[in-house]
């Protein structure tokens, strides 16, 4: 398997290596995904507590988009790096809206510098490569 050809895919294969590892840990060990997020472990919950639920459904969504991400950069294909730009930004303000109004701890706020800052170095390296004499592959 090669690497990612343009920097913009290795912007890609970084975010998507990152999203299947803490995916993975929030499968493997739901009680360290929260307390990474600062959240109440699912054990000193009440009954009927869905929490493990969401933590899995959770994971297994990061897991999934992180092997995305990883075969789009091994692909170089870049439309899919150009989509995620926007939709990645909607993400980084949702969760810094639920941190301002309160629904969710100010952990989050660094899920959405995570995403933020992921759109924005994706789409300037997609820029860059746009230019005249840059070397596109």
């Amino acid at each position: 398997m090669t690497p990612p050809r343009s920097p913009s895919g290795w912007t890609m294969a970084v975010f998507g290596v990152l999203a299947a590892a803490l995916g993975t840990v929030g499968l493997v060990s739901p009680d360290a995904q929260l307390s990474l997020l600062g959240l109440t472990a699912p054990g000193e919950r009440g009954s009927g507590d869905h929490t493990s639920a969401f933590v899995t459904a959770s994971s297994m969504a990061a897991l999934n988009m992180g092997v995305y991400y990883v075969l789009a950069a091994l692909a170089d294909w870049r439309a899919f790096f150009r989509w995620t730009v926007p939709f990645r930004l909607l993400t980084c303000t949702v969760f810094t809206v639920a941190v301002v109004t309160g629904r969710a701890p100010e952990a989050f706020l660094g899920v959405a510098a995570w995403e933020g800052l992921g759109a924005v170095a994706t789409g300037v390296a997609l820029r860059r490569e746009r230019r005249p004499g840059s070397d596109r592959v």
